[in-house]
């Protein structure tokens, strides 16, 4: 049987921390911010943690 690939896509978005957390970036970060409110453009400055079921079946797709 062959090995299995790691997922590309996801490998690019998430890093895992050292306790094992999986940490992503936010969704609207890049451009047109005059249009979004300062609060959510701030809120979206502090790391994002993946939840716990998503990030069980993440952890198979980083495996190397």
């Amino acid at each position: 049987m062959p090995k299995m690939k790691s997922h590309s896509g996801t490998k690019k978005r998430v890093k895992k921390t050292a306790s094992g957390k999986l940490k992503v970036s936010h969704a609207n970060r890049a451009h047109l911010k005059t249009a979004k409110s300062k609060s959510s453009i701030r809120k979206n400055r502090r790391p994002k943690y993946v939840k716990t079921p998503d990030a069980k079946r993440m952890k198979k797709q980083i495996q190397k």
